[in-house]
């Protein structure tokens, strides 16, 4: 069964930095995509940026600010959180999608507040 757990939310200040991170586990391929999304209240959840194959891609509102990187022997994915503002507050959740098939963590909540 592949599982995706997520750390490294908290309480940041604006303009403050903030990483989290999503280890994985299970029969996931090497050819996976991993990405992260954030859900705010009363928003849809949307995609922040992703990574696999041989390419990686960040939604226009963290372009600048967010790097996301993975290290393949840890099965496990990092956002680096540069900048962040007050709407960037949201449960970020990892997602992979290998084969097919999708997944999700439970999330990480992410708040940015003076």
């Amino acid at each position: 069964q592949v599982q995706l757990v997520e750390s490294g939310g908290g309480l940041v200040q604006p303009g403050g930095s903030l990483r989290v991170s999503c280890a994985a586990s299970g029969s996931l391929s090497s050819a996976n995509v991993m990405g992260w999304y954030r859900q705010a209240p009363g928003k849809e959840r949307e995609i922040v940026a992703y990574i696999g194959g041989g390419s990686t891609g960040y939604a226009d509102s963290v372009k600048g600010r967010f790097t996301i990187s993975r290290e393949y022997v840890k099965n496990t994915v990092y956002l680096q959180m540069n900048s962040l503002k007050p709407e960037d507050t949201a449960v970020y959740y990892c997602n992979a999608f290998d084969r097919g098939l999708s997944y999700w963590g439970q999330g990480t909540q992410v708040t940015v507040s003076s």
